[in-house]
């Protein structure tokens, strides 16, 4: 249920903050919808106390909401319901200064959605994810998790074709189209707006480690640090795109996190690592070899088992499946690997202690929660059956293998929509209320973005047709 008055412990947050940061005037409140849009409202200083008392009320079609802002009927959470609306309640810790808007005196603030009644809403991601956290909590395990984010700085103005390009580099002034992996020319090229980026990283409370410059122009990775608490991993993870995106800005580009803005370059991906804890703090995929954990074997083969049916959630819209080509470290099939980026899930190389599963699946638009949710999910079911894997890849990942075929995974849209929505096993873990949602969202924009006619289908078909 929800309190009456606000928990003693947010409560010292909230004055702590307020007595720390008397420059602050607003505050914006938001929850992330299914295609992780900011939604919510901005509040004074004078009503943010309210706020933490009694929570801010947002209609629950927020989670029904396409690409475009626009309400998915069919989901029943529009008219149907009356576009009722529903309580929000501050996610404990999220409360940071916005400093690209401190000359405005903006804080922010993350929400989840609840029943009037104080349940949570099947339809808030961060909820599901809690529904499957709390399997694990039930056998004194602790998920460890940390992820990975792939993005492109790009250009504010497009191309001839009204297609994205590269910036002009900060210190070169040049665009930059080939491909230097790693490099650290590039990492120093925009230095500037990887620190601007790292600072405000800090001021938000996002774990961030490492940055590196990856194959396509302008392309760069981050990550971010292993927490035991995956719902705050989470919520780190969308507060770091909210900070790239504007960052970026305040240096002249843009930055996507689109799976594949450029069609001949790499894309970027979200990739999720994860280990268990016991009750004593003792990693559970722990071993001298890497695989000599039984728990970790089991839970790849959970995995293993569940990837095909996850498409829909690692890969949420049609740019998605562009990322899915042979050779270019994107998997094509459900197979695990020691240390070879050309698998599904990936066995990184590490001393035993900090032994984990690499998950390589999702585009960067994916869900972090629903991701996170999904991968927790195949490794509980793993643990549950305690079945061993087959043997694990060795060599090229995208030549067949005729003595341990892997099956393939949904390279297309509806294909991977039609498998999500016959599987039980994404109904037993996410529930039926929010995974009926989730396909009928998902088919709503498929519908819609099939009617467009494209430019090459006119280039190319017209005349002979």
């Amino acid at each position: 249920m929800l309190p009456s008055k606000m928990p003693t412990t947010v409560a010292m947050e909230l004055d702590a903050f307020l007595q720390a940061h008397p420059d602050i005037r607003f505050f914006d409140a938001f929850l992330h919808d299914l295609n992780t849009v900011e939604r919510g409202k901005r509040i004074d200083r004078a009503g943010i106390a309210r706020l933490y008392e009694s929570g801010m009320l947002l209609p629950g079609s927020m989670f029904a909401l396409d690409v475009l802002g626009q309400t998915c009927e069919a989901s029943g959470l529009g008219f149907d319901d009356g576009d009722a609306d529903r309580p929000c309640r501050p996610i404990p810790g999220s409360l940071r200064p916005v400093p690209w808007l401190s000359r405005d005196g903006v804080a922010q603030l993350q929400l989840s959605m609840y029943e009037s009644d104080g349940r949570p809403f099947f339809a808030d991601p961060r909820q599901v994810l809690a529904r499957v956290l709390d399997r694990f909590h039930r056998l004194n395990l602790t998920p460890v998790v940390a992820l990975e984010y792939e993005f492109y700085l790009i250009d504010r103005e497009r191309d001839p074709d009204h297609l994205p390009q590269p910036p002009r580099g900060p210190l070169s002034g040049r665009r930059k189209f080939g491909i230097q992996i790693n490099s650290m020319l590039d990492v120093s090229e925009y230095s500037a707006v990887l620190s601007d980026i790292d600072t405000a990283c800090q001021a938000q409370d996002v774990p961030a480690t490492t940055a590196l410059a990856e194959h396509g122009p302008g392309q760069f990775e981050v990550n971010l640090a292993h927490r035991p608490d995956a719902l705050a991993a989470c919520d780190q993870a969308l507060r770091f795109k909210r900070i790239v995106k504007h960052v970026a800005r305040a240096h002249g580009c843009e930055a996507t996190f689109l799976p594949k803005p450029y069609r001949d370059k790499a894309g970027s991906g979200l990739h999720v690592h994860a280990s268990l804890l016991d009750a004593g703090g003792r990693n559970l995929f722990a071993a001298a070899s890497p695989t000599g954990s039984a728990d970790l074997r089991h839970a790849i083969r959970g995995l293993l088992d569940t990837l095909a049916d996850g498409m829909a959630i690692c890969a949420p819209g049609p740019n998605s499946y562009r990322r899915f080509r042979p050779e270019t470290y994107v998997p094509l099939a459900a197979n695990w690997s020691l240390n070879n980026r050309g698998a599904a899930l990936r066995i990184p190389h590490s001393d035993a202690d900090n032994r984990r599963i690499e998950h390589r699946l999702a585009g960067a638009d994916a869900n972090p929660y629903l991701l996170v949710a999904w991968v927790l999910a195949g490794i509980h079911r793993g643990l549950s059956r305690g079945e061993e894997p087959p043997p694990p890849l060795d060599g090229n990942a995208y030549q067949p293998v005729p003595s341990s075929p892997a099956e393939p995974l949904p390279r297309y849209w509806p294909a991977a929509l039609e498998r999500f929505a016959g599987s039980r096993f994404a109904e037993e873990y996410l529930g039926r209320p929010f995974t009926e949602l989730y396909g009928v969202l998902r088919r709503s924009e498929l519908d819609e973005f099939e009617s467009h006619v494209s430019p090459l289908e006119i280039e190319r078909w017209l005349g002979p047709a």
